[in-house]
């Protein structure tokens, strides 16, 4: 009797433990169905949204940008926002580029053209300077310089019987002398001076002029009037009242730039 009893305890643990484990089993079955169910849900409706944003970006961006960018945007349905974002910015700085390479280009033209300008002036300037004529002062009488140029040392003088400064030359001529313009230029004044006597005087070019004085007549030039080099100015006299004592000259003197010079220097 007892030999008999233990057999059937035992089948009836197995079947026990078959059974829990059947249901565990069955439990994990459940679960993983669930939660296959559920993933693939999730897939199909990220999947919509993509499409979904996918479409709106192809609606929204036509909206916002120019026909360019439009033809743009229409091939990037299926990217992400931000590829999209990305490549406009792209499409943006290349035209900025081209933009900057034409506006370069044109500032260089215009530096080029502006140089080239500047280096004609400057040609012409200095064809101007080339073409200008160059001053050759000639004797306004033929005669012995009897007094040379004295402003650095002194002189003495006959009519005033002491040394002084001698800011010419003079030249002996005999009175009534023809006197002629030194080189052509324009007739500044003619005066009677109480130290110089009748004078005349020319200003020319670059900064010269010539004072002709000592003088009998000017009456063959007027005031303003432009001479010739050569041309007939007046006659040599005696009228300088610093040099009365000395025998009929003409007084000559050159300046420069507001200076009196060595005549002596330019005479040819």
């Amino acid at each position: 009797m007892r030999r008999d009893a233990r057999p059937r305890n035992d089948d009836t643990g197995f079947r026990k433990l078959m059974f829990w484990a059947g249901g565990v089993l069955l439990i994990a079955v459940i679960a993983f169905g669930i939660t296959y169910a559920v993933y693939s849900s999730k897939v199909k409706s990220e999947a919509r949204v993509s499409q979904l944003n996918s479409q709106k970006i192809g609606e929204l961006i036509p909206s916002l940008q120019t026909d360019e960018e439009t033809k743009s945007a229409s091939t990037s349905i299926g990217r992400t926002v931000n590829e999209v974002q990305e490549a406009i910015k792209e499409e943006k700085l290349e035209i900025n580029d081209i933009e900057d390479t034409a506006s370069n280009e044109v500032e260089e033209d215009n530096t080029s053209a502006d140089t080239t300008v500047q280096k004609s002036t400057q040609n012409e300037t200095a064809e101007v300077k080339e073409i200008k004529k160059e001053l050759s002062f000639k004797m306004p009488v033929e005669g012995e310089i009897v007094k040379e140029f004295a402003k650095e040392n002194l002189i003495y003088s006959e009519t005033l019987k002491e040394w002084i400064t001698h800011p010419g030359i003079d030249i002996k001529a005999d009175k009534t002398t023809v006197v002629k313009a030194s080189e052509e230029g324009t007739v500044k004044s003619i005066k009677n001076d109480p130290r110089y006597g009748l004078a005349v005087t020319i200003e020319h070019e670059s900064g010269f002029k010539t004072v002709y004085a000592n003088l009998l007549t000017a009456e063959f030039v007027s005031e303003g009037e432009k001479v010739t080099q050569g041309q007939t100015l007046g006659t040599v006299g005696t009228t300088a009242n610093f040099e009365v004592a000395d025998s009929p000259h003409l007084h000559f003197e050159i300046w420069k730039d507001g200076e009196q010079v060595d005549p002596a220097i330019y005479l040819k």
